[in-house]
């Protein structure tokens, strides 16, 4: 009867709803360890269906990997926009509002962030996919900083930290539920924003 159900639901729909099931069993499961038939019931649709729309199991990891790191790059670029016509936003404005983004969409999408950090790192062809991702989100940090850095502050490697600081505390947001990512984003800002101003204007530690 699902299955039938499904069938009537636009195309677009029918993806989605089966991006969404599978997102959820890969997560909890991994790549291996997943069926398509285990996709299929968790989607309520049948199993060549499955194959039709999203091809082979790989496909559709693929296609999961894809759709949860459009979904996180969007968040960013949303975070960086003016709320207001004609607001300027000052770096630190920008960086915590993104941070703040980042980690609010893996509090509410923690099988999406099972899916892109957890089960897809280590894994080829997949691993490529996610560290196409991370760079993606290292540019946007280094975008960022390069509008109010000093010439010669090494903008890539404040970008890179940054974006490997965040990637940490969302793997701990994501296995503690009842944290509140807002507070995380404010902790994190305290800790990085301090030592990137630093970075910014070009200071450097020497031994």
């Amino acid at each position: 009867m699902a299955a039938a159900q499904s069938r009537r639901l636009p195309r677009a729909v029918r993806e989605q709803q089966m991006l969404d099931a599978a997102v959820r069993v890969f997560s909890r499961q991994g790549f291996h360890a997943t069926s398509v038939d285990e996709i299929a019931e968790a989607a309520g649709i049948s199993k060549p269906m499955v194959y039709a729309y999203l091809g082979s199991k790989e496909e559709l990891f693929t296609a999961c990997l894809h759709r949860e790191g459009a979904r996180l790059m969007q968040a960013l670029a949303d975070a960086a926009q003016p709320v207001d016509a004609g607001e300027a936003l000052g770096t630190d404005e920008r960086l915590w509002r993104a941070l703040r983004a980042f980690l609010r969409f893996v509090a509410a999408h923690r099988d999406g962030w099972g899916v892109l950090y957890r089960q897809a790192r280590g894994q080829e062809p997949f691993a490529a996919v996610l560290a196409d991702l991370r760079g993606q989100m290292v540019e946007v940090v280094a975008g960022m900083f390069a509008a109010g850095a000093a010439p010669g502050a090494d903008i890539g490697m404040a970008a890179q930290v940054l974006v490997g600081a965040a990637e940490a505390v969302a793997d701990w947001l994501a296995d503690h539920p009842d944290e509140d990512p807002d507070d995380a984003a404010e902790r994190l800002m305290s800790v990085a924003w301090l030592g990137t101003q630093a970075t910014l204007r070009g200071d450097r530690w020497t031994s």
